[in-house]
């Protein structure tokens, strides 16, 4: 479950549906990932293709799935919930 994110606008997109600090174009895709990582349980469940799901290196660990191009969602994982969850453009 997503328990809490850096990004307000983001969390915005989540909590209402759209949000004008997201790229229009990035909407859709980042709706539909942040609904799957909502969902999981483990870390393992983000092993699919398509989502280019990997640890970033650094403390604390951070972890990132691909949304489009550069842009990817990023987040921490406590054991049961995803939390710190952003939007960035890191590549």
């Amino acid at each position: 479950m997503i328990a809490t994110f850096r990004n307000k606008g983001l969390r915005e997109l989540w909590e209402t549906g759209k949000s004008a600090k997201v790229r229009p174009d990035l909407i859709e895709r980042v709706r539909v990932r942040l609904a799957f990582l909502n969902g999981i349980k483990t870390l393992n469940a983000l092993r699919v293709p398509g989502l280019d799901f990997h640890a970033l290196p650094g403390k604390p660990q951070r972890y990132t799935i691909h949304v489009n191009g550069p842009w990817c969602i990023t987040f921490e994982w406590n054991g049961r919930d995803a939390v710190h969850v952003d939007l960035e453009q890191y590549h």
